[in-house]
């Protein structure tokens, strides 16, 4: 053999050798959690993420006539703050967010905070946004009114911006709830009415997110897309045909919390988004859970049967105020996909009052996500989700 031909054939080998060596280990992990599909992996997400805290002068109100308030209009249960949807996302890896929003076809219905009248001050918001046709978004009409964005729009728009500039973040959640509840049956006063769930109301919602993310959505994961060839979209989603992370990264879902989101569209046929449904359902392809200490086996359930499941780490302030981890535990341990809180970042008296805890909803060690899956996914285990 001539030593031109040996080079050539050490080269080869060399070269041979070079392709069979072991793959890096931490793009071995970024592929197998890149394989994943998005049903197998928990996330933290935000309750009313939109939400300021309420007005002092109102809040203080509220307290002075608790004992004549209904039992489920606690005070205390308004009493905490949101930052920014853009920190959120950023700061504190929350990847499901949670929008309110009212029909406001006209314009004007939200811009008069009634409220305001029952503690002497003027009851004009001089927003002008809120003069606009258009979704508004806010938590309840003429008491629980502050928000970082006064329209749906506003506030798709700051998610987009985010989105755009992180490609390859992991597919955020959006669980949108169409509110037609007002204050009318609490006490006499002259509410701003709210207008009942109707198709136009359901039809606005998709305009509103296509005029955000464009009418073919590319950035939008759809039913359709998870349907498939299936008959419905349940059949897809017990036959996990979710996504992939990888074909998920950088996109958007969004679940609308109406069930006549879906009349006129079977298996949600041509809408942009998904709805909480309950198993048998065609449509069924998100539930909502919100107790996952009394429904810890059936969320589990859910979970190994394909479903993604949303429940709550906390509700109404209380584990922030006594330090209770119980139900974050329980939530963490059901496997469901969203966990939502109002913690991801404690509250700031908990330094300066005794009557508040540093309770803070983290997943061990920091990560962001979590593989929580049930198939086999023991190559992404112990494996660092990004972005």
């Amino acid at each position: 053999m001539t030593f031109y031909k040996l080079a050539i054939s050490v080269l080869a080998l060399f070269l041979l050798f070079q392709s069979c060596k072991k793959e890096d280990p931490a793009s071995a992990c970024q592929n197998a959690v890149n394989l994943l599909k998005i049903n197998e992996i928990q996330t933290i997400g935000s309750h009313n993420s939109y939400r300021i805290k309420t007005d002092t002068d109102i809040l203080d109100f509220l307290y002075s006539v608790q004992s004549s308030l209904p039992a489920n209009a606690n005070p205390n249960e308004l009493d905490y703050d949101h930052v920014s949807l853009t920190r959120q996302l950023e700061e504190f890896g929350v990847r499901s967010m949670e929008l309110d929003i009212y029909h406001d076809p006209d314009g004007g219905r939200f811009y008069t905070r009634t409220g305001k009248d029952l503690i002497g001050q003027p009851e004009a918001s001089n927003i002008p946004e809120l003069l606009a046709p258009g979704l508004k978004l806010l938590h309840i009409p003429d008491i629980d009114y502050n928000t970082h964005h006064y329209s749906f729009i506003e506030g798709l728009e700051t998610i987009k911006t985010w989105s755009d500039n992180h490609p390859q973040h992991l597919p955020l959640i959006i669980y949108v709830e169409p509110k037609t509840d007002d204050l009318t049956d609490i006490f006499f006063h002259h509410w701003s009415p709210a207008l009942p769930f109707s198709a136009n109301f359901a039809d606005s919602i998709d305009l509103e997110i296509n005029a955000v993310f464009g009418e073919n959505a590319e950035q939008v994961i759809t039913p359709d897309e998870v349907r498939g060839s299936f008959q419905t979209l349940e059949a897809a989603v017990l036959a996990n045909n979710w996504p992939t992370l990888e074909e998920a990264r950088g996109k958007i879902m969004f679940i609308i919390d109406h069930a006549m989101y879906a009349d006129g569209h079977p298996s949600l046929a041509d809408r942009v988004g998904f709805i909480f449904a309950n198993p048998g359902e065609p449509e069924c392809a998100f539930i909502i859970m919100n107790d996952p200490v009394a429904n810890q086996q059936l969320i589990k359930d859910h979970v190994a049967s394909g479903y993604m499941v949303r429940t709550r780490a906390d509700a109404g302030t209380w584990e922030a105020r006594n330090g209770d981890y119980s139900r974050m535990n329980a939530a963490f341990d059901s496997g469901a996909q969203i966990i939502s809180t109002d913690y991801y970042l404690a509250d700031q008296r908990a330094d300066t009052s005794a009557l508040w805890s540093d309770y803070e909803v983290r997943f061990p060690g920091g990560d962001l996500a979590r593989v929580s899956s049930p198939t086999d996914v023991s190559l992404a285990e112990g494996c660092l989700i990004l972005e």
